[in-house]
Protein backbone atom coordinates (compact mmCIF):
# COMPACT_ATOMS: atom_id res chain seq x y z
CA UNK A 1 0.00 0.00 0.00
CA UNK A 2 1.49 3.33 -0.99
CA UNK A 3 0.09 5.41 1.88
CA UNK A 4 0.02 5.10 5.65
CA UNK A 5 -2.23 2.34 6.95
CA UNK A 6 -5.57 3.85 7.94
CA UNK A 7 -7.53 3.44 11.14
CA UNK A 8 -10.17 0.81 10.45
CA UNK A 9 -13.88 1.28 11.12
CA UNK A 10 -16.09 -1.77 10.75
CA UNK A 11 -19.77 -2.27 10.17
CA UNK A 12 -21.11 -4.77 12.72
CA UNK A 13 -23.70 -7.21 11.33
CA UNK A 14 -22.35 -9.17 8.37
CA UNK A 15 -18.89 -7.65 8.63
CA UNK A 16 -17.58 -8.34 12.13
CA UNK A 17 -20.31 -10.63 13.42
CA UNK A 18 -22.71 -13.21 12.05
CA UNK A 19 -26.00 -12.20 13.65
CA UNK A 20 -28.20 -13.65 10.91
CA UNK A 21 -29.18 -16.81 12.83
CA UNK A 22 -30.71 -14.81 15.69
CA UNK A 23 -32.32 -12.19 13.47
CA UNK A 24 -33.77 -14.84 11.16
CA UNK A 25 -34.89 -16.80 14.21
CA UNK A 26 -36.71 -13.76 15.59
CA UNK A 27 -38.47 -13.27 12.25
CA UNK A 28 -39.60 -16.88 12.14
CA UNK A 29 -40.65 -16.76 15.80
CA UNK A 30 -42.94 -13.88 14.89
CA UNK A 31 -44.26 -15.70 11.83
CA UNK A 32 -45.09 -18.69 14.02
CA UNK A 33 -46.94 -16.38 16.41
CA UNK A 34 -49.08 -15.32 13.46
CA UNK A 35 -49.70 -18.91 12.36
CA UNK A 36 -47.28 -18.81 9.44
CA UNK A 37 -44.72 -21.40 8.40
CA UNK A 38 -41.02 -20.51 8.84
CA UNK A 39 -39.19 -19.02 5.89
CA UNK A 40 -35.97 -20.65 4.67
CA UNK A 41 -32.86 -19.19 6.25
CA UNK A 42 -31.51 -18.46 2.77
CA UNK A 43 -34.44 -16.08 2.17
CA UNK A 44 -33.86 -14.16 5.40
CA UNK A 45 -30.06 -13.94 5.57
CA UNK A 46 -29.53 -11.41 2.73
CA UNK A 47 -31.91 -8.95 4.39
CA UNK A 48 -30.12 -8.79 7.74
CA UNK A 49 -28.17 -5.72 6.70
CA UNK A 50 -31.39 -3.75 6.22
CA UNK A 51 -32.36 -4.17 9.89
CA UNK A 52 -35.88 -4.53 11.24
CA UNK A 53 -37.35 -2.84 8.16
CA UNK A 54 -35.91 -5.46 5.84
CA UNK A 55 -36.55 -8.42 8.10
CA UNK A 56 -40.18 -7.52 8.69
CA UNK A 57 -40.55 -6.72 5.02
CA UNK A 58 -39.39 -10.12 3.82
CA UNK A 59 -41.10 -12.01 6.64
CA UNK A 60 -44.52 -10.38 6.20
CA UNK A 61 -44.45 -8.64 2.83
CA UNK A 62 -45.08 -5.21 4.34
CA UNK A 63 -43.52 -1.81 3.70
CA UNK A 64 -42.86 0.86 6.36
CA UNK A 65 -45.92 2.70 5.01
CA UNK A 66 -48.18 -0.28 5.75
CA UNK A 67 -50.38 0.25 8.82
CA UNK A 68 -49.23 -3.13 10.17
CA UNK A 69 -45.55 -2.28 9.95
CA UNK A 70 -44.93 -0.52 13.28
CA UNK A 71 -46.61 -3.23 15.34
CA UNK A 72 -44.77 -5.99 13.51
CA UNK A 73 -41.46 -4.15 13.78
CA UNK A 74 -41.82 -3.64 17.52
CA UNK A 75 -42.83 -7.27 18.05
CA UNK A 76 -39.87 -8.42 15.95
CA UNK A 77 -37.43 -6.30 17.95
CA UNK A 78 -38.85 -7.62 21.23
CA UNK A 79 -38.26 -11.18 20.09
CA UNK A 80 -34.79 -10.33 18.83
CA UNK A 81 -33.86 -8.80 22.19
CA UNK A 82 -34.70 -12.10 23.86
CA UNK A 83 -32.26 -14.06 21.70
CA UNK A 84 -29.61 -11.43 21.02
CA UNK A 85 -26.63 -13.69 21.73
CA UNK A 86 -28.12 -17.16 21.35
CA UNK A 87 -26.28 -17.99 18.11
CA UNK A 88 -24.56 -14.73 17.13
CA UNK A 89 -20.77 -14.98 16.92
CA UNK A 90 -17.81 -13.06 15.58
CA UNK A 91 -17.11 -14.47 12.13
CA UNK A 92 -14.57 -17.25 12.63
CA UNK A 93 -12.26 -15.86 9.95
CA UNK A 94 -12.45 -12.40 11.52
CA UNK A 95 -11.09 -13.50 14.90
CA UNK A 96 -7.44 -13.85 13.79
CA UNK A 97 -7.69 -10.56 11.91
CA UNK A 98 -8.76 -8.70 15.06
CA UNK A 99 -6.07 -10.52 17.04
CA UNK A 100 -3.43 -9.37 14.54
CA UNK A 101 -4.71 -5.79 14.59
CA UNK A 102 -4.60 -5.74 18.39
CA UNK A 103 -1.16 -7.31 18.52
CA UNK A 104 0.22 -4.71 16.12
CA UNK A 105 -1.37 -1.83 18.03
CA UNK A 106 -3.61 -0.97 15.08
CA UNK A 107 -6.72 0.76 16.44
CA UNK A 108 -10.14 -0.10 15.08
CA UNK A 109 -13.73 0.84 15.78
CA UNK A 110 -17.33 -0.04 14.99
CA UNK A 111 -19.99 2.01 13.20
CA UNK A 112 -23.37 0.33 12.87
CA UNK A 113 -26.95 1.29 12.12
CA UNK A 114 -28.06 -1.03 14.93
CA UNK A 115 -29.57 0.89 17.85
CA UNK A 116 -27.29 1.19 20.87
CA UNK A 117 -29.67 -0.84 23.06
CA UNK A 118 -28.81 -3.82 20.86
CA UNK A 119 -25.29 -2.91 19.72
CA UNK A 120 -23.78 -2.31 23.17
CA UNK A 121 -24.80 -5.64 24.74
CA UNK A 122 -23.81 -7.48 21.57
CA UNK A 123 -20.36 -5.93 21.46
CA UNK A 124 -19.92 -6.51 25.20
CA UNK A 125 -21.18 -10.08 25.09
CA UNK A 126 -18.89 -11.00 22.21
CA UNK A 127 -15.82 -9.61 23.97
CA UNK A 128 -15.33 -6.69 21.59
CA UNK A 129 -16.18 -3.76 23.87
CA UNK A 130 -12.75 -3.55 25.47
CA UNK A 131 -11.04 -3.93 22.10
CA UNK A 132 -12.91 -1.47 19.91
CA UNK A 133 -11.67 2.12 20.17
CA UNK A 134 -15.15 3.50 19.47
CA UNK A 135 -18.73 2.28 19.01
CA UNK A 136 -21.14 4.44 17.04
CA UNK A 137 -24.66 3.08 16.84
CA UNK A 138 -27.60 3.96 14.63
CA UNK A 139 -28.93 6.39 17.24
CA UNK A 140 -25.59 7.91 18.29
CA UNK A 141 -26.12 10.78 15.84
CA UNK A 142 -29.28 12.23 14.22
CA UNK A 143 -28.45 10.28 11.06
CA UNK A 144 -27.86 6.69 9.98
CA UNK A 145 -25.91 5.27 7.07
CA UNK A 146 -25.85 5.92 4.14
CA UNK A 147 -25.47 9.41 5.63
CA UNK A 148 -21.77 9.97 6.44
CA UNK A 149 -22.35 11.55 9.87
CA UNK A 150 -21.94 8.36 11.93
CA UNK A 151 -18.57 7.76 10.30
CA UNK A 152 -17.54 11.37 10.75
CA UNK A 153 -18.55 11.17 14.42
CA UNK A 154 -16.34 8.11 14.88
CA UNK A 155 -13.39 9.97 13.36
CA UNK A 156 -14.03 12.97 15.61
CA UNK A 157 -14.14 10.84 18.75
CA UNK A 158 -10.90 9.18 17.77
CA UNK A 159 -9.21 12.46 16.88
CA UNK A 160 -8.32 11.46 13.36
CA UNK A 161 -9.13 13.00 9.99
CA UNK A 162 -11.66 11.06 7.90
CA UNK A 163 -9.02 10.70 5.21
CA UNK A 164 -6.99 8.68 7.71
CA UNK A 165 -9.78 6.10 8.09
CA UNK A 166 -11.09 3.19 6.06
CA UNK A 167 -14.60 1.80 6.42
CA UNK A 168 -15.30 -1.92 5.96
CA UNK A 169 -18.91 -2.95 5.31
CA UNK A 170 -21.09 -5.57 3.65
CA UNK A 171 -23.88 -3.35 2.33
CA UNK A 172 -23.88 -0.81 -0.49
CA UNK A 173 -24.94 1.94 1.91
CA UNK A 174 -21.71 1.32 3.85
CA UNK A 175 -19.71 2.18 0.79
CA UNK A 176 -21.90 5.19 0.00
CA UNK A 177 -21.43 6.48 3.56
CA UNK A 178 -17.70 5.87 3.56
CA UNK A 179 -17.15 7.65 0.27
CA UNK A 180 -19.31 10.59 1.38
CA UNK A 181 -17.24 10.82 4.57
CA UNK A 182 -14.00 10.99 2.58
CA UNK A 183 -12.77 7.62 3.80
CA UNK A 184 -11.35 4.71 1.90
CA UNK A 185 -13.97 2.00 1.45
CA UNK A 186 -13.63 -1.78 1.58
CA UNK A 187 -16.52 -4.10 0.72
CA UNK A 188 -16.81 -7.28 2.80
CA UNK A 189 -17.87 -9.92 0.28
CA UNK A 190 -18.33 -12.54 3.04
CA UNK A 191 -21.26 -10.59 4.46
CA UNK A 192 -24.98 -10.41 3.75
CA UNK A 193 -24.73 -8.08 0.70
CA UNK A 194 -28.46 -7.39 0.35
CA UNK A 195 -30.48 -7.88 -2.82
CA UNK A 196 -29.42 -4.84 -4.84
CA UNK A 197 -26.43 -4.34 -7.10
CA UNK A 198 -23.60 -6.90 -6.92
CA UNK A 199 -20.80 -6.05 -4.55
CA UNK A 200 -18.43 -5.35 -7.45
CA UNK A 201 -20.73 -2.53 -8.61
CA UNK A 202 -20.76 -0.59 -5.33
CA UNK A 203 -17.74 1.54 -6.14
CA UNK A 204 -15.62 0.43 -3.18
CA UNK A 205 -11.90 1.02 -3.32
CA UNK A 206 -11.43 -2.72 -2.86
CA UNK A 207 -13.65 -5.80 -2.56
CA UNK A 208 -12.34 -8.15 0.12
CA UNK A 209 -13.09 -11.81 -0.54
CA UNK A 210 -12.22 -12.81 3.01
CA UNK A 211 -11.20 -11.09 6.26
CA UNK A 212 -7.61 -12.23 5.69
CA UNK A 213 -7.48 -10.00 2.62
CA UNK A 214 -7.71 -7.04 4.97
CA UNK A 215 -4.39 -7.92 6.59
CA UNK A 216 -2.77 -8.19 3.18
CA UNK A 217 -4.14 -4.76 2.26
CA UNK A 218 -2.73 -3.32 5.47
CA UNK A 219 0.52 -5.27 4.98
CA UNK A 220 0.07 -6.91 8.38
CA UNK A 221 -0.18 -10.51 7.16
Amino acid sequence: MSCAAPLLLFDLDGTLIDSAPDLAGAANDLRAHHGLQPLPYADLRPMVGTGARGMVGVAFGVLPTDERFVGLRDAFLARYAERLLDSTRVFEAMQPVLDRLDASGHRWGIVTNKAMRFAAPLVEGLGLASRAAVLIAGDSTPYAKPHPEPLLEAARRLGIAPSGCAYVGDDERDIVAGRAAGMRTLAAAWGYLGQGEPVTAWGADLVLSSPADLLNWLELA
